[in-house]
């Protein structure tokens, strides 16, 4: 349940961004020049990626040392857009429960 709960979660941020991106709500650029900037101005590098609605990338992007982080949606013409940035990000890995655990 758990596991529908969160894709479900992800499908529908995939489609709100690319809704965003669609009606120029995001600022975005060639892919290679917003990870050039993310790393230059903000020290922060490639943590994670998934799969967002049907033709998009999501990048997270963070930095140890200052703690900001990015979430960038990437889309097949090569552009990637910002989604929401902020701080305090710490990396967290956590054991899924048992199949039919109760959460």
């Amino acid at each position: 349940m758990n596991q529908t709960m969160f894709a479900l979660s992800l499908g529908l941020g995939g489609m709100i961004a690319a809704a965003d991106v669609a009606l120029g709500n995001t600022q975005c650029d060639a892919r290679d020049r917003v990870v050039a900037l993310l790393a230059e101005r903000y020290g922060e590098t490639r943590r994670s990626v998934g799969i967002a609605g049907e033709n998009a990338v999501m990048e997270l992007y963070a930095a140890d040392e200052t703690g900001t982080w990015t979430i960038a949606i990437t889309l097949p013409d090569g552009q990637m857009c910002l989604m929401a940035s902020g701080s305090g990000y710490e990396a967290v890995t956590e054991q899924l429960p048992a199949k039919g655990t109760k959460v």
